[in-house]
């Protein structure tokens, strides 16, 4: 009784040790809040996208995330539902996110983009007026 006693009030003890949370995830990922606040909401949690008034493309093993510069053409000019955010999110924002979405998801691309890249290939920001 004496051993169990002691275990039961060493475990109530000891400082507990927690997996980390989702928030802490995001802060160390960036584009992963970027996805959190901004893409998940048509895409889904889950990348999965979805069918409904307009067809939102999958994320999740998509093979057209092989070419960096095919998500950083429609994230920065849009495609069919899909809206532009260039000039809606920075450049650092659109690499992040992107970068978040071809290592995520089943997606096992490695190489990285930089907010460089985005400002240098992607489509430049609408002027008023157009679109």
């Amino acid at each position: 009784m004496k051993t169990l006693t002691f275990i039961v009030a060493l475990l109530v003890s000891a400082p507990t040790f927690a997996l980390p949370r989702a928030a802490d995830f995001r802060t160390a990922n960036p584009g992963a809040k970027v996805y959190e606040e901004i893409c998940q909401a048509c895409h889904m949690a889950n990348a999965m996208g979805a069918e409904g008034a307009g067809r939102i493309t999958a994320l999740a093993n998509n093979p057209n995330l092989e070419s960096a510069d095919y998500p950083i053409a429609i994230v920065t000019g849009g495609k069919g539902p899909m809206p532009w955010f260039r000039g809606q999110m920075t450049d650092q924002q659109i690499a992040d996110v992107i970068n978040y979405v071809r290592s995520s998801f089943g997606n096992t691309y490695t190489d990285r983009i930089t907010a460089a890249d985005v400002s240098e290939r992607g489509v430049k920001a609408p002027t008023r007026g157009e679109r």
